[in-house]
């Protein structure tokens, strides 16, 4: 993965095209939801990229906390501050100073390259696994499922913590999900685990997402939203 392919940067001025958050979520992150089409009226720019953005800019440190609050989309020009993340937070804002993401960290940092792709690219890889091989049965188990005309399925954060910093790739296994219901919302929280290339336990990653418009769940219908995404990754990929 060449992370500079997918965002401009003039200065502190972070940018985003339809053509590169698109890229990055079908070829990248195998993420086909519609929200990244080119086209879409919605459109907005993958949490994936952001958070990867961040850590080729930033740096890696031991435990990174991205929490997404507000949504970046090809109009949006993101303003990075100049200056290393120090401890507490820094919040990432737009040219009208709208928070868009809160990132806090902390112990030992690296700027290698290398590393900080081989880890980006592992976790974000993951989210071409959360629908609907994740979602689906969490939403049937939870009898609710995403409203199937205008599916929405937002970041709402993602964490990594590990025990030391490691020295070459990084490796996310699946750990364990659960979805929490409340009303017409719900979060979803995905866990992993984090291994060296010698598959030893070094740390966790944490994803948290948020669903909207929830209803009943209903087999057909969610049997057509699969069918018509899975046709998407087949046509799209």
């Amino acid at each position: 993965m060449q992370i500079t392919d997918f965002f401009n940067l003039d200065g502190n001025k972070l940018t985003f095209t339809r053509q590169q958050g698109s890229d990055f979520a079908k070829k990248i992150a195998n993420d086909f939801n519609p929200i990244h089409d080119i086209d879409h009226k919605r459109f907005c720019v993958p949490g994936d990229l952001l958070f990867a953005v961040m850590l080729h800019h930033y740096g890696l440190r031991q435990k990174m906390n991205f929490k997404f609050t507000g949504i970046v989309d090809d109009s949006k020009t993101v303003i990075l501050p100049d200056c290393k993340i120090e401890g507490d937070s820094m919040d990432v804002v737009d040219e009208k100073g709208k928070a868009l993401v809160n990132v806090t960290c902390t112990g030992e940092g690296t700027k290698d390259a290398e590393l900080i792709a081989s880890l980006s690219e592992s976790y974000v890889q993951f989210s071409g696994q959360a629908f609907p091989h994740l979602l689906v049965p969490l939403m049937r188990d939870n009898n609710v499922m995403i409203n199937p005309d205008r599916p929405l399925v937002m970041y709402q954060s993602m964490c990594i913590t590990m025990d030391s910093l490691p020295s070459a790739q990084v490796h996310f296994e699946f750990d364990s999900s659960s979805l929490t219901v409340n009303g017409k919302r719900g979060e979803v929280s995905l866990k992993y685990e984090l291994k060296n290339e010698q598959g030893e336990h070094i740390g966790h990653a944490h994803k948290s997402m948020l669903l909207s418009g929830l209803r009943e769940y209903d087999e057909a219908q969610m049997n057509s939203v699969v069918e018509y995404y899975n046709e998407r990754t087949q046509t799209l990929a």
